[in-house]
């Protein structure tokens, strides 16, 4: 019987039809732990144990609570990577001499990006680091996807993503995306509309940057992904590690990276760095 201990991490997510999960657990001080299939348990019950021992991500120190999916409170307060330009890359204030990390931004935030629309619980529209393509699709939960722009900045593409946010959800609503396969879209029909629509803001965004003109994408495929899942949940439940350090149930589904019991869901993301025995 599989049983592994270790600091939980993201799941990793193989490109596949379904998409293949595995468990990604780490020791205290952050080494690897040999990844265990988590769609092998489907169907079966799956019971996690949280120890009460918590690690920081960054710098791997014991912690009573984690802020932003796993980081201590220093750290939230002095990485780069846990700035609010990271939700909101809008928001981006390199260019003014005030980054956390100079180096940090410059590796992550000016390199490729892609704008994109995706399905998960609707219509929506996201960006991404275009090394994280499937990836950021795959942790949204999104059955169908489609890039329509790639970028040379992280603030170009955020300043993309709130115009059209005027007209698209750029959230995902995950209550509804965890109950059904989201009803199927015309995403390069919507893409088209889209590029019409803000023509004019487009041409403004790109004239404000003196690097890498946005290159419209219109003959990308549309990517659609498949999930593990035997049952779909008709009601929500949260499951929290916190209020219950053992959880246990028939696991009857995975998808974003979110685990479906068959007694409610837990989003394994929001325990990152939190030490659980899986088995």
């Amino acid at each position: 019987m599989t049983n592994i201990t270790g600091h939980i991490q993201k799941m990793h997510a193989q490109d596949s039809a379904p998409v293949e999960y595995s468990f990604n657990l780490v020791t205290a001080d952050g080494k690897a732990i040999a990844p265990v299939s988590v769609n092998g348990f489907l169907g079966k019950t799956l019971n996690l144990e949280f120890s009460g021992k918590i690690s920081c991500i960054a710098c791997k120190r014991n912690i009573k609570k984690t802020y932003n999916q796993g980081y201590c409170f220093p750290c939230v307060q002095t990485l780069a990577a846990c700035d609010m330009c990271i939700v909101k890359p809008e928001t981006c204030h390199h260019h003014k001499g005030t980054c956390r990390e100079s180096d940090w931004g410059l590796a992550n935030c000016f390199i490729p990006h892609i704008v994109y629309l995706a399905n998960s619980s609707g219509l929506k529209v996201g960006v991404t680091r275009e090394t994280q393509v499937p990836k950021r699709w795959i942790d949204q939960g999104a059955t169908q996807a489609l890039p329509i722009m790639r970028v040379q900045s992280r603030h170009q593409a955020g300043l993309l993503e709130i115009t059209f946010a005027k007209h698209l959800n750029d959230k995902t609503d995950w209550r509804k995306m965890l109950k059904s396969v989201a009803e199927p879209v015309d995403l390069k029909a919507e893409r088209d509309s889209l590029f019409v629509r803000f023509a004019s803001e487009i041409q403004k965004i790109a004239a404000q940057f003196k690097f890498g003109a946005i290159e419209m994408l219109t003959a990308e495929p549309e990517k659609v992904l498949t999930y593990p899942v035997l049952e779909y949940p008709s009601k929500i439940t949260s499951l929290c590690l916190d209020k219950t350090p053992k959880i246990s149930g028939v696991l009857q589904g995975v998808k974003a990276q979110y685990l479906i019991f068959d007694q409610g869901v837990i989003n394994l993301r929001k325990y990152t760095g939190y030490e659980v025995s899986v088995y």
